[in-house]
């Protein structure tokens, strides 16, 4: 990824912490919400957290929803969708719960603490833990989906496609990069330079992709299609300036390739983060993303 003059790189930054909003003082109603529960304890680094929506009461155990934030592996809060869905409310993870799944967004190591494959090591032991816990807190984790956009949408890719132990029964990328070889051959000439250890992706697998071939096809998603992979649901805006849209399509052509299910919705004269459409296509985004989430677990 490569930030171009013209993309506002405000809405790139984190929040500030200083004028997000408080917690809210209750629950939403019907959302039982866990915050910062424990998943993992790495030797040296910080205890790895997640936030938990569940619905209360519990219906009986649900299915689950793994949303894996973006922020260019480098940055990024765990509960945030994005610049776009920040005033909805109730909020997208509440809305979620009230379609009848329970939403889990776990933190990972940030390409500043780990590089690949540190950050998937710490998704897959989130998703593990879920299935330890999930008795007491009413989970149907055989009916697992990730979801993703971004940076996100990359980890959640590469999960679905190699977490054999604990599959995913579907998985949806928002603008994610999945091929970090042909990044170069996807933007504009000049757009790129696979050659700069400077890079998110090169921060990410630990220098210039020209120099570590292997890893930056290790770290892409399109190298680990099988046709055993799970269905996969591709959002990618049309004039994305940050991750050019070929390379959503990049995997959706390597998993049809290899016989398995995948959709490429185009989000016409859209830009990163869904900058450049109204409310109401990001609002199609959303319902999209959550009748095909539906339709994985039925």
């Amino acid at each position: 990824m490569s930030l171009p003059e013209a993309f506002p790189a405000e809405l790139l930054a984190p929040p500030d912490p200083a004028a997000l909003p408080l917690p809210l003082p209750r629950a939403t109603p019907g959302v039982r919400h866990l915050r910062g529960v424990v998943y993992a304890v790495r030797e040296g680094s910080r205890p790895l957290e997640m936030d938990l929506w569940l619905p209360a009461p519990a219906p009986g155990p649900v299915p689950v929803i793994v949303f894996v934030h973006g922020g260019a592996w480098r940055t990024g809060l765990r509960d945030d969708l994005g610049p776009r869905f920040r005033h909805w409310q109730p909020g997208p993870f509440a809305r979620l719960v009230r379609a009848g799944f329970a939403v889990a967004s776990p933190d990972y190591r940030l390409s500043g603490e780990v590089t690949h494959p540190g950050q998937l090591r710490d998704l897959r032991a989130a998703v593990a833990w879920l299935r330890t816990r999930s008795a007491e807190l009413a989970l149907d984790a055989d009916r697992t989906v990730l979801w993703g956009e971004s940076a996100g949408g990359h980890l959640a890719a590469l999960l679905a496609l190699t977490a054999d132990a604990v599959p995913a029964r579907g998985c949806v990328t928002w603008y994610a990069p999945t091929d970090l070889t042909h990044l170069a051959e996807d933007q504009p000439p000049g757009g790129y330079d696979p050659t700069d250890p400077g890079t998110f992706e090169a921060l990410l697998i630990g220098g210039a992709l020209t120099d570590l071939p292997d890893r930056a096809r290790d770290a892409s998603p399109v190298s680990h299609v099988t046709s055993g992979a799970p269905p996969f649901l591709v959002l990618h805006g049309t004039h994305d300036v940050i991750v050019p849209y070929a390379q959503g399509g990049r995997l959706v052509s390597a998993l049809r390739g290899a016989g398995a299910h995948a959709e490429l919705v185009p989000v016409q004269g859209g830009d990163h983060l869904w900058v450049g459409i109204p409310d109401d296509e990001v609002e199609r985004c959303f319902t999209a993303s959550l009748d095909f989430v539906v339709r994985c677990v039925r």
